[in-house]
């Protein structure tokens, strides 16, 4: 696997990152790797504006929910739709589900700038099936842009539309919990619970928990270059 990706908050637009003093000079890899974050950043601030100003979905005067994180994570959550509190701050993983994978992160001593997490259905509609195709389909260019290392699918909704999303050389994942599976040549796949789901029976937590520790051990098991 490639090194880990420079541990920096999402943030707007900025210009190109300064070139090597001396002209002749090739970039060194710090270079490199700024160029690419300030790719990923504006590619996701062009992504936010194409979604905010799509009108393909009913949502009405709401706005969309829409993924939050590091624009370059190696770790790439994704649920299927979103929740109240999501709705009303309109960031995925906001209120009770983002508070409890906070704690989960801690818990697995996992660096949160390491995580970028989203929704298949961007829209706040009535009823999931209400979204516009073509919409749940720009996850496919969020995960372009973040080139995550792990792919973490929350739930059998979520699992059937990243299985039909046609990511280039990928392969199906299958519902086993708790269980690395292959995605692509450069990216691995877990399906856990919905973590939504979870929340509110002791057995939810425990079965979503002990699906969820996985990610920790692949994280740990990164190596440090």
């Amino acid at each position: 696997m490639s090194e880990r990706r420079p541990q920096r908050a999402l943030q707007g637009e900025g210009s190109e990152p300064t070139p090597s003093n001396h002209p002749s000079m090739p970039a060194t890899d710090d270079e490199i790797r700024e160029k690419y974050l300030e790719r990923a950043i504006r590619e996701l601030n062009a992504l936010t504006r194409d979604i905010q100003e799509c009108h393909h979905c009913p949502r009405g005067n709401l706005m969309p929910v829409l993924g939050s994180g590091h624009p370059q994570a190696d770790i790439f959550l994704i649920k299927h739709s979103a929740r109240h509190a999501e709705v009303e701050e309109g960031v995925a993983f906001y209120g009770r589900s983002g508070t409890a994978l906070m704690k989960s992160l801690k818990r697995l001593s996992i660096d949160p700038l390491a995580v970028y997490g989203t929704l298949c259905v961007k829209c706040p509609v009535a009823d999931p099936a209400l979204a516009d195709p073509a919409c749940i389909a720009r996850v496919l260019t969020e995960l372009a842009i973040v080139q995550p290392k792990l792919i973490v699918v929350m739930g059998e909704d979520a699992l059937a539309v990243v299985n039909e999303l046609g990511v280039p050389l990928a392969q199906p994942l299958e519902a086993r919990p708790g269980e690395l599976q292959p995605f692509t040549p450069t990216i691995d796949g877990l399906y856990v619970p919905d973590i939504d789901d979870a929340l509110d029976e002791e057995q939810a937590k425990r079965d979503f928990w002990s699906t969820f520790r996985v990610v920790g051990q692949w994280y740990a098991d990164l190596p440090p270059y």
